[in-house]
């Protein structure tokens, strides 16, 4: 239980510094780098808990929704990238320092989750915790939870509406020019002899 202890304020504490990291750092290519940082040192509390389907949706959902929200801040904020790779070496250490604790806290969550025979095991015939969550969510909460999943819908398409723009010189699809469209609008029939050309 000691070891788990340690685990707990170490992730706590790296998920502390990291959270005031995205909310203090000026580059917005660094906050979304830190906001990585701290859901995975939240997914890592979530397996200390026992929790560990949650750990996994944390990191699979959120981790891949921090991904488009980079994208949305690279298409909306125009981000000169170039001006960015000059100074890039600089951070390396800095790097090789954040993907070392990453490291040693993987270490250690795996020390305290596998290597700590203190946590009682589950009888046979328990439920998991995937199952406990699902029965909860899709009877208890169902109505809440399916206007989330419309929320999120009506946030999707206001970011892409937001971030739309119309070019000058681009071809677009004309759905109505389509349909109206006949076959001897666009085909000719053109019969040819043979060894002669048209």
């Amino acid at each position: 239980m000691i070891l788990a202890s340690i685990a707990f304020y170490v992730f706590s504490a790296v998920l502390l510094m990291s959270a005031v990291a995205v909310i203090s750092a000026k580059n917005p290519v660094h906050s979304v780098l830190f906001l990585i940082f701290s859901f995975f040192n939240a997914a890592a509390l979530f397996v200390l808990l026992g929790a560990e389907f949650v750990a996994m949706i944390l990191v699979i959902v959120y981790v891949g929704a921090v991904a488009v929200l980079f994208l949305f801040v690279v298409m909306m904020l125009d981000v000169d990238f170039a001006n960015l790779r000059k100074g890039a070496m600089k951070y390396v250490p800095l790097g090789l320092v954040l993907g070392g604790v990453l490291l040693a806290e993987l270490v250690v969550l795996f020390l305290s989750v596998f290597g700590d025979k203190s946590f009682p095991e589950a009888p046979q015939n328990a439920v998991s915790n995937t199952e406990q969550l699902g029965a909860v969510l899709y009877t208890d909460y169902i109505y809440i939870f399916q206007s989330a999943g419309m929320i999120l819908f009506v946030a999707m398409i206001g970011a892409i509406v937001l971030t739309l723009r119309k070019r000058s010189g681009v071809r677009r699809q004309k759905i109505e020019d389509q349909v109206a469209r006949k076959k001897e609008d666009v085909m000719t029939v053109e019969h040819i002899t043979p060894k002669t050309g048209i």
